[in-house]
Protein backbone atom coordinates (compact mmCIF):
# COMPACT_ATOMS: atom_id res chain seq x y z
CA UNK A 1 0.00 0.00 0.00
CA UNK A 2 1.00 3.21 -1.11
CA UNK A 3 0.98 5.11 2.39
CA UNK A 4 2.45 8.41 1.30
CA UNK A 5 -0.04 10.68 1.55
CA UNK A 6 -0.26 9.64 5.03
CA UNK A 7 3.04 11.60 6.00
CA UNK A 8 0.89 15.01 5.15
CA UNK A 9 -0.10 16.02 8.31
CA UNK A 10 -3.60 17.07 7.45
CA UNK A 11 -4.30 14.32 4.91
CA UNK A 12 -3.41 12.16 8.22
CA UNK A 13 -6.11 13.85 10.31
CA UNK A 14 -8.76 13.79 7.92
CA UNK A 15 -7.83 10.26 6.99
CA UNK A 16 -7.52 8.83 11.06
CA UNK A 17 -11.11 10.59 11.46
CA UNK A 18 -12.19 8.67 8.28
CA UNK A 19 -11.17 5.17 9.67
CA UNK A 20 -13.28 6.00 13.13
CA UNK A 21 -16.05 7.41 11.23
CA UNK A 22 -16.01 4.03 9.12
CA UNK A 23 -16.18 1.68 11.45
CA UNK A 24 -18.36 3.86 14.16
CA UNK A 25 -21.11 4.55 11.40
CA UNK A 26 -21.50 0.69 11.11
CA UNK A 27 -22.08 -0.04 14.48
CA UNK A 28 -25.27 2.14 14.19
CA UNK A 29 -26.25 0.55 11.06
CA UNK A 30 -26.06 -2.60 12.66
CA UNK A 31 -28.15 -1.66 15.79
CA UNK A 32 -30.96 0.59 14.35
CA UNK A 33 -32.50 -2.08 12.69
CA UNK A 34 -31.55 -4.83 15.31
CA UNK A 35 -33.62 -2.71 17.66
CA UNK A 36 -36.87 -2.19 15.02
CA UNK A 37 -36.80 -5.67 14.46
CA UNK A 38 -36.30 -6.71 18.39
CA UNK A 39 -38.81 -4.18 19.04
CA UNK A 40 -41.62 -5.14 16.62
CA UNK A 41 -40.64 -8.22 14.98
CA UNK A 42 -41.73 -6.77 11.70
CA UNK A 43 -39.10 -7.00 8.92
CA UNK A 44 -41.52 -4.38 6.74
CA UNK A 45 -40.38 -1.74 9.44
CA UNK A 46 -36.76 -2.71 8.90
CA UNK A 47 -37.46 -1.50 5.23
CA UNK A 48 -38.63 1.42 6.00
CA UNK A 49 -35.64 2.44 7.88
CA UNK A 50 -34.08 1.63 5.14
CA UNK A 51 -36.00 4.32 3.10
CA UNK A 52 -36.01 6.46 6.00
CA UNK A 53 -31.95 6.86 5.52
CA UNK A 54 -32.16 6.99 1.79
CA UNK A 55 -34.05 9.88 1.15
CA UNK A 56 -32.57 13.04 3.39
CA UNK A 57 -28.67 11.15 2.48
CA UNK A 58 -29.75 11.82 -1.14
CA UNK A 59 -31.17 15.53 -0.60
CA UNK A 60 -28.54 16.32 1.52
CA UNK A 61 -25.48 15.51 -0.31
CA UNK A 62 -26.53 17.12 -3.45
CA UNK A 63 -27.50 20.39 -1.24
CA UNK A 64 -24.24 19.65 1.14
CA UNK A 65 -21.91 19.61 -2.06
CA UNK A 66 -23.06 22.77 -2.59
CA UNK A 67 -22.42 23.83 0.64
CA UNK A 68 -18.87 22.51 0.97
CA UNK A 69 -18.28 24.78 -2.44
CA UNK A 70 -19.27 27.96 -0.47
CA UNK A 71 -18.10 28.04 3.14
CA UNK A 72 -14.83 26.69 4.48
CA UNK A 73 -14.75 22.80 4.75
CA UNK A 74 -13.52 22.70 7.86
CA UNK A 75 -15.93 24.24 9.55
CA UNK A 76 -18.74 22.41 7.77
CA UNK A 77 -17.43 18.73 8.99
CA UNK A 78 -16.27 20.52 12.42
CA UNK A 79 -20.85 21.03 12.57
CA UNK A 80 -21.67 17.69 10.62
CA UNK A 81 -19.47 15.56 12.89
CA UNK A 82 -20.47 17.40 16.05
CA UNK A 83 -24.11 17.00 14.77
CA UNK A 84 -23.59 13.08 13.98
CA UNK A 85 -22.04 12.45 17.68
CA UNK A 86 -25.17 14.34 19.19
CA UNK A 87 -27.64 12.03 17.41
CA UNK A 88 -25.57 9.10 18.18
CA UNK A 89 -25.39 10.31 21.66
CA UNK A 90 -29.54 10.87 21.32
CA UNK A 91 -29.88 6.98 20.45
CA UNK A 92 -27.93 5.54 22.96
CA UNK A 93 -30.06 7.69 25.33
CA UNK A 94 -33.43 6.28 23.51
CA UNK A 95 -32.13 2.69 24.38
CA UNK A 96 -30.87 2.80 27.58
CA UNK A 97 -34.04 4.37 29.08
CA UNK A 98 -36.46 1.38 27.41
CA UNK A 99 -37.89 3.83 24.80
CA UNK A 100 -39.96 1.31 22.48
CA UNK A 101 -40.85 4.30 19.33
CA UNK A 102 -40.10 3.23 15.93
CA UNK A 103 -40.80 6.79 15.17
CA UNK A 104 -38.55 7.80 17.62
CA UNK A 105 -35.93 5.55 15.72
CA UNK A 106 -36.46 6.54 12.27
CA UNK A 107 -36.29 10.62 12.84
CA UNK A 108 -32.84 10.18 14.72
CA UNK A 109 -31.82 7.91 12.09
CA UNK A 110 -33.12 10.72 9.04
CA UNK A 111 -31.31 13.09 10.96
CA UNK A 112 -28.39 11.50 10.99
CA UNK A 113 -28.05 10.39 7.42
CA UNK A 114 -28.85 14.33 6.40
CA UNK A 115 -25.60 15.25 8.77
CA UNK A 116 -23.47 12.58 6.84
CA UNK A 117 -25.19 13.90 3.08
CA UNK A 118 -23.54 16.56 3.91
CA UNK A 119 -20.65 15.72 5.91
CA UNK A 120 -19.34 12.78 2.83
CA UNK A 121 -19.22 15.32 -0.14
CA UNK A 122 -17.52 17.84 2.19
CA UNK A 123 -14.96 15.35 3.55
CA UNK A 124 -13.92 14.25 0.16
CA UNK A 125 -13.70 17.21 -1.65
CA UNK A 126 -11.03 18.00 0.84
CA UNK A 127 -9.01 15.28 0.01
CA UNK A 128 -7.18 17.10 -3.02
CA UNK A 129 -6.65 20.56 -1.13
CA UNK A 130 -4.54 18.88 1.86
CA UNK A 131 -2.69 16.30 -0.93
CA UNK A 132 -0.61 16.83 -4.59
CA UNK A 133 -2.18 16.11 -7.28
CA UNK A 134 0.24 13.05 -8.27
CA UNK A 135 -0.98 11.08 -4.85
CA UNK A 136 -4.85 11.72 -5.55
CA UNK A 137 -5.29 7.72 -6.49
CA UNK A 138 -3.18 6.99 -3.42
CA UNK A 139 -5.11 8.98 -1.28
CA UNK A 140 -8.07 7.74 -2.71
CA UNK A 141 -7.28 4.08 -2.64
CA UNK A 142 -6.52 4.85 1.36
CA UNK A 143 -9.87 6.68 1.83
CA UNK A 144 -11.50 3.51 -0.06
CA UNK A 145 -9.57 0.86 1.74
CA UNK A 146 -10.84 1.75 5.47
CA UNK A 147 -14.24 2.15 4.39
CA UNK A 148 -14.80 -0.70 2.93
CA UNK A 149 -12.76 -2.22 5.92
CA UNK A 150 -15.37 -0.56 8.17
CA UNK A 151 -17.76 -2.44 6.30
CA UNK A 152 -16.08 -5.83 7.37
CA UNK A 153 -15.45 -4.95 10.87
CA UNK A 154 -17.94 -3.02 12.08
CA UNK A 155 -21.24 -5.76 11.45
CA UNK A 156 -18.85 -8.19 12.88
CA UNK A 157 -17.87 -6.05 16.10
CA UNK A 158 -21.53 -5.20 16.48
CA UNK A 159 -22.17 -8.89 16.35
CA UNK A 160 -19.46 -9.67 19.06
CA UNK A 161 -20.82 -6.69 21.35
CA UNK A 162 -24.64 -6.49 21.57
CA UNK A 163 -24.60 -10.24 23.44
CA UNK A 164 -21.96 -8.89 25.99
CA UNK A 165 -22.79 -5.48 26.49
CA UNK A 166 -25.98 -4.90 25.00
CA UNK A 167 -27.47 -2.92 22.55
CA UNK A 168 -27.54 0.24 24.17
CA UNK A 169 -23.14 0.25 24.48
CA UNK A 170 -23.11 0.08 20.88
CA UNK A 171 -24.99 3.50 20.23
CA UNK A 172 -22.39 4.89 23.05
CA UNK A 173 -19.40 3.86 21.62
CA UNK A 174 -20.46 5.23 18.08
CA UNK A 175 -20.46 8.36 20.24
CA UNK A 176 -17.37 8.15 21.69
CA UNK A 177 -15.25 7.05 18.21
CA UNK A 178 -16.99 10.28 16.62
CA UNK A 179 -15.62 12.54 19.68
CA UNK A 180 -12.04 10.99 18.51
CA UNK A 181 -12.99 11.83 15.17
CA UNK A 182 -14.06 15.15 16.12
CA UNK A 183 -11.10 16.16 17.81
CA UNK A 184 -9.01 14.75 14.48
CA UNK A 185 -11.31 17.64 12.14
CA UNK A 186 -10.73 20.36 14.74
CA UNK A 187 -6.82 20.22 13.83
CA UNK A 188 -7.15 20.47 10.33
CA UNK A 189 -6.37 23.66 8.33
CA UNK A 190 -9.05 26.36 7.69
CA UNK A 191 -10.40 24.85 3.74
CA UNK A 192 -11.98 28.31 2.73
CA UNK A 193 -13.81 28.61 -1.03
CA UNK A 194 -10.72 29.86 -3.44
CA UNK A 195 -12.87 31.82 -5.43
CA UNK A 196 -15.59 34.17 -3.81
CA UNK A 197 -16.77 35.21 -0.35
CA UNK A 198 -18.20 32.46 1.84
CA UNK A 199 -22.29 32.27 1.40
CA UNK A 200 -25.16 30.67 1.62
CA UNK A 201 -25.83 27.78 -0.75
CA UNK A 202 -29.45 27.72 -2.59
CA UNK A 203 -31.31 25.83 -5.50
CA UNK A 204 -29.45 28.17 -7.86
CA UNK A 205 -25.69 26.52 -7.05
CA UNK A 206 -27.22 23.13 -7.16
CA UNK A 207 -28.83 23.88 -10.43
CA UNK A 208 -25.38 25.43 -11.27
CA UNK A 209 -23.77 21.76 -10.70
CA UNK A 210 -25.87 19.92 -12.28
CA UNK A 211 -24.96 22.46 -15.64
CA UNK A 212 -21.06 21.94 -14.46
CA UNK A 213 -21.69 17.77 -15.06
CA UNK A 214 -23.21 17.94 -18.13
CA UNK A 215 -20.31 20.16 -19.65
CA UNK A 216 -18.28 18.22 -18.44
CA UNK A 217 -18.61 14.97 -20.29
CA UNK A 218 -15.52 13.31 -18.60
CA UNK A 219 -17.37 13.79 -15.43
CA UNK A 220 -20.83 12.61 -16.30
CA UNK A 221 -19.52 9.01 -17.81
CA UNK A 222 -17.27 8.57 -14.66
CA UNK A 223 -20.76 8.79 -12.83
CA UNK A 224 -22.63 6.53 -16.13
CA UNK A 225 -19.73 3.67 -15.72
CA UNK A 226 -20.49 3.49 -11.60
CA UNK A 227 -24.53 3.28 -12.27
CA UNK A 228 -23.79 0.72 -14.91
CA UNK A 229 -21.77 -1.50 -12.73
CA UNK A 230 -24.31 -1.39 -9.83
CA UNK A 231 -27.87 -0.79 -10.84
CA UNK A 232 -27.02 -4.09 -13.36
CA UNK A 233 -24.12 -6.10 -11.74
CA UNK A 234 -24.87 -5.94 -7.79
CA UNK A 235 -26.59 -9.18 -7.05
CA UNK A 236 -26.98 -8.76 -3.21
CA UNK A 237 -30.62 -8.61 -3.50
CA UNK A 238 -30.45 -12.47 -4.29
CA UNK A 239 -27.84 -13.37 -1.62
CA UNK A 240 -30.79 -14.74 0.82
CA UNK A 241 -32.22 -17.00 -1.64
CA UNK A 242 -28.88 -18.17 -3.41
CA UNK A 243 -27.33 -19.00 -0.03
CA UNK A 244 -30.19 -21.15 1.06
CA UNK A 245 -31.39 -22.97 -2.94
CA UNK A 246 -28.02 -22.71 -4.49
CA UNK A 247 -25.19 -23.21 -2.11
CA UNK A 248 -26.87 -25.71 0.45
CA UNK A 249 -27.30 -22.89 3.47
CA UNK A 250 -30.11 -23.59 5.93
CA UNK A 251 -33.22 -21.70 6.13
CA UNK A 252 -32.23 -17.93 6.70
CA UNK A 253 -28.96 -18.46 4.72
CA UNK A 254 -26.93 -19.09 7.89
CA UNK A 255 -22.47 -18.94 7.20
CA UNK A 256 -22.86 -19.02 3.41
CA UNK A 257 -25.27 -15.86 3.58
CA UNK A 258 -22.00 -14.32 5.59
CA UNK A 259 -19.69 -15.55 2.94
CA UNK A 260 -21.44 -13.64 0.43
CA UNK A 261 -22.56 -10.80 2.12
CA UNK A 262 -18.56 -10.48 2.99
CA UNK A 263 -16.64 -11.69 -0.07
CA UNK A 264 -17.03 -8.09 -1.76
CA UNK A 265 -15.53 -5.64 0.49
CA UNK A 266 -12.95 -8.45 1.50
CA UNK A 267 -11.76 -8.69 -2.28
CA UNK A 268 -11.78 -4.75 -2.22
CA UNK A 269 -9.41 -4.20 1.02
CA UNK A 270 -7.32 -7.05 -0.28
CA UNK A 271 -6.66 -4.92 -3.91
CA UNK A 272 -6.95 -1.78 -1.45
CA UNK A 273 -3.47 -3.17 0.13
CA UNK A 274 -1.98 -3.02 -3.42
CA UNK A 275 -2.81 0.78 -4.09
CA UNK A 276 1.22 1.25 -4.28
CA UNK A 277 0.77 0.16 -7.75
CA UNK A 278 -1.94 2.73 -8.29
CA UNK A 279 0.38 5.91 -8.45
CA UNK A 280 2.17 4.26 -11.29
CA UNK A 281 -0.54 4.28 -13.76
CA UNK A 282 -2.00 7.44 -15.46
CA UNK A 283 -4.27 6.24 -18.27
CA UNK A 284 -7.27 6.55 -15.71
CA UNK A 285 -10.41 6.26 -17.84
CA UNK A 286 -8.65 2.53 -19.39
CA UNK A 287 -8.24 1.88 -15.93
CA UNK A 288 -12.24 2.10 -15.38
CA UNK A 289 -13.13 0.89 -18.20
CA UNK A 290 -11.41 -2.75 -17.78
CA UNK A 291 -11.93 -2.52 -13.86
CA UNK A 292 -15.63 -2.77 -14.53
CA UNK A 293 -15.54 -4.72 -17.54
CA UNK A 294 -13.91 -7.32 -14.90
CA UNK A 295 -16.53 -6.35 -12.38
CA UNK A 296 -19.56 -7.75 -14.69
CA UNK A 297 -17.32 -10.80 -15.84
CA UNK A 298 -16.70 -11.74 -12.03
CA UNK A 299 -20.24 -11.16 -11.40
CA UNK A 300 -21.36 -13.39 -13.99
CA UNK A 301 -18.51 -16.14 -12.98
CA UNK A 302 -20.84 -15.65 -9.57
CA UNK A 303 -23.89 -17.18 -10.96
CA UNK A 304 -22.30 -19.69 -12.92
CA UNK A 305 -20.55 -20.80 -9.60
CA UNK A 306 -21.40 -24.55 -8.16
CA UNK A 307 -19.99 -24.83 -4.99
CA UNK A 308 -20.10 -21.65 -2.27
CA UNK A 309 -16.18 -21.14 -2.66
CA UNK A 310 -15.69 -20.66 -6.29
CA UNK A 311 -18.94 -18.32 -5.98
CA UNK A 312 -17.32 -16.43 -2.70
CA UNK A 313 -13.71 -16.32 -4.80
CA UNK A 314 -15.05 -14.80 -7.92
CA UNK A 315 -17.29 -12.43 -5.70
CA UNK A 316 -13.94 -11.43 -4.08
CA UNK A 317 -12.50 -10.90 -7.52
CA UNK A 318 -15.40 -8.22 -8.02
CA UNK A 319 -14.70 -6.62 -4.89
CA UNK A 320 -10.97 -6.04 -6.11
CA UNK A 321 -12.03 -4.74 -9.38
CA UNK A 322 -14.69 -2.51 -7.78
CA UNK A 323 -12.02 -0.74 -5.67
CA UNK A 324 -9.97 -0.43 -8.55
CA UNK A 325 -12.85 1.69 -10.38
CA UNK A 326 -13.95 3.78 -7.11
CA UNK A 327 -10.24 4.59 -6.87
CA UNK A 328 -9.44 5.68 -10.52
CA UNK A 329 -13.12 7.08 -10.86
CA UNK A 330 -12.48 9.12 -7.74
CA UNK A 331 -8.57 10.79 -9.35
CA UNK A 332 -10.51 10.91 -11.90
CA UNK A 333 -13.55 13.18 -10.32
CA UNK A 334 -10.79 15.25 -7.25
CA UNK A 335 -8.63 15.72 -10.54
CA UNK A 336 -11.25 16.97 -13.54
CA UNK A 337 -13.25 19.24 -11.54
CA UNK A 338 -12.48 22.34 -10.27
CA UNK A 339 -12.47 23.87 -6.32
CA UNK A 340 -15.16 25.71 -6.68
CA UNK A 341 -17.12 22.70 -8.02
CA UNK A 342 -15.44 19.82 -6.37
CA UNK A 343 -18.37 19.49 -3.01
CA UNK A 344 -21.27 19.76 -5.39
CA UNK A 345 -19.66 17.06 -8.05
CA UNK A 346 -18.95 15.10 -4.62
CA UNK A 347 -22.73 15.17 -3.62
CA UNK A 348 -23.93 13.60 -7.15
CA UNK A 349 -21.13 10.56 -6.41
CA UNK A 350 -22.63 10.16 -2.99
CA UNK A 351 -26.08 9.83 -4.53
CA UNK A 352 -24.72 7.37 -6.78
CA UNK A 353 -23.07 5.54 -4.76
CA UNK A 354 -25.84 5.47 -2.38
CA UNK A 355 -28.54 5.31 -4.93
CA UNK A 356 -27.17 2.22 -7.07
CA UNK A 357 -26.90 -0.09 -5.02
CA UNK A 358 -30.65 -0.21 -3.71
CA UNK A 359 -31.92 0.52 -7.59
CA UNK A 360 -29.57 -2.85 -8.01
CA UNK A 361 -31.88 -4.29 -5.01
CA UNK A 362 -34.86 -3.68 -7.07
CA UNK A 363 -34.19 -4.82 -10.35
CA UNK A 364 -32.27 -7.92 -9.27
CA UNK A 365 -35.00 -8.45 -6.86
CA UNK A 366 -37.98 -8.36 -9.22
CA UNK A 367 -35.91 -10.14 -12.47
CA UNK A 368 -34.87 -12.54 -10.28
CA UNK A 369 -38.43 -13.66 -8.91
CA UNK A 370 -39.69 -13.84 -12.67
CA UNK A 371 -36.54 -15.23 -13.80
CA UNK A 372 -34.66 -17.37 -11.61
CA UNK A 373 -31.88 -15.82 -9.48
CA UNK A 374 -28.85 -17.49 -11.56
CA UNK A 375 -29.75 -16.51 -15.08
CA UNK A 376 -30.26 -12.93 -13.57
CA UNK A 377 -27.02 -12.96 -12.23
CA UNK A 378 -25.00 -13.90 -15.29
CA UNK A 379 -27.70 -11.96 -17.51
CA UNK A 380 -26.66 -9.06 -14.94
CA UNK A 381 -22.71 -9.41 -15.38
CA UNK A 382 -22.74 -9.94 -19.03
CA UNK A 383 -24.92 -6.67 -19.35
CA UNK A 384 -22.81 -4.67 -17.24
CA UNK A 385 -19.49 -5.34 -19.85
CA UNK A 386 -21.64 -4.68 -22.98
CA UNK A 387 -22.97 -1.45 -21.52
CA UNK A 388 -20.02 -0.46 -20.30
CA UNK A 389 -17.87 -1.34 -23.98
CA UNK A 390 -20.97 0.85 -25.78
CA UNK A 391 -20.37 3.51 -22.99
CA UNK A 392 -16.65 3.68 -23.48
CA UNK A 393 -17.47 3.49 -27.60
CA UNK A 394 -19.73 6.28 -27.50
CA UNK A 395 -16.97 8.68 -25.83
CA UNK A 396 -13.98 7.91 -26.46
CA UNK A 397 -12.04 10.65 -24.96
CA UNK A 398 -12.81 8.89 -21.61
CA UNK A 399 -11.23 6.14 -22.47
CA UNK A 400 -8.18 8.07 -23.93
CA UNK A 401 -8.06 10.36 -20.56
CA UNK A 402 -4.51 10.70 -18.85
CA UNK A 403 -3.69 12.09 -15.81
CA UNK A 404 -0.49 13.69 -17.26
CA UNK A 405 -2.12 15.55 -19.92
Amino acid sequence: MDTTPLRIAPFRRLWSSTVVTGIGSQLTAVAVPLQIYDDTGSSALVGLAGAAALVPLVVFALWGGAVADLMDRRRLLLFTNAGIAATSLLFWAQAATGTRSVAVLLVLLAVQQALFGINQPTRTASVARLVPAGQLPSATALTSTVWQFGQIVGPLLAGALVPVLGLPVLYLCDSLALLVALWAVWRLPALPPLKGATRRAGLADIAAGFRYLVRMRLLLVSFLADVIAMVLGMPRALFPQMAQLDFGGPEGGGSSLGVLYAAIPVGAVLCGVLSGLYSRVSRHGVMVVLAICVWGLSVAGFGLSGPLWPAAVFLALAGAADMVSMVFRGAILQSAATDEMRGRMQGVFTVVVAGGPRLADLLHGTVGAAAGARPTVVGGGLLVVAAMVALAGAFPAFWRYSARR
